[in-house]
C-alpha cells in the first residue's frame, strides 16, 4: 500500500506513548507548586510522573498558582470540573466533612480523577500530604 501511495510506512507501538495515569488534585489555598510535587510523588508510590497523563481538579481550584505552576513545570494539562459535575458523581472512598461544608461536594481529588478517567480504575485511593489531597486513577484499557 506504502508504494501505491507514496507514503512511507512507520512501523510503532502504541503502548511506548500511553500515559495511563490521571491524578485528581485537591488543596488548600496557596500552597506551593512543591508541596503539590511531594504529595504526587506520594501518591504515585515509586511510578514516574511521566506516567500521568493529566491533572484534574474541581473549578474553585482552577486558578490556584501552586496548581498551575506545577502543571506547567510538568507540561501537564489540567482539566477542570464544575463542582456540579462532582455532586451528580459524589464518587468518594471517605467522605470529607470539611470539603462538603465548604466547597459543597463529599470529595475532590477521587471524583476528579475518576471523572477524568471514565475508563480508569481507581489505584491510589485519597492520599493527603501537607494540605494536598492526590487520589490516582489508572487507565489499563491504553496498555495492550
Amino acid at each position: 500500500m506504502a508504494r501505491l501511495t507514496g507514503a512511507v510506512p512507520v512501523v510503532t507501538t502504541a503502548t511506548e506513548a500511553v500515559k495511563p495515569l490521571t491524578v485528581g488534585v485537591g488543596c488548600r489555598r496557596g500552597v506551593s507548586s512543591e508541596q503539590i510535587e511531594a504529595a504526587v510523588q506520594q501518591a504515585l508510590g515509586g511510578r514516574p510522573l511521566s506516567d500521568v497523563h493529566e491533572v484534574a481538579t474541581v473549578d474553585l481550584k482552577a486558578d490556584e498558582a501552586g496548581l498551575l505552576a506545577f502543571c506547567e513545570r510538568h507540561e501537564l494539562p489540567l482539566r477542570v470540573f464544575a463542582r456540579a459535575d462532582l455532586a451528580a458523581r459524589p464518587f468518594v472512598t471517605r467522605a470529607s466533612e470539611w470539603v462538603q461544608q465548604n466547597v459543597g461536594v463529599a470529595g475532590v481529588c477521587e471524583p476528579c480523577a475518576l471523572l477524568a478517567s471514565p475508563r480508569g480504575q481507581l489505584i491510589v485511593p485519597k492520599t493527603a500530604l501537607n494540605g494536598v489531597a492526590v487520589a490516582v486513577v489508572e487507565d489499563r484499557s491504553w496498555r495492550t
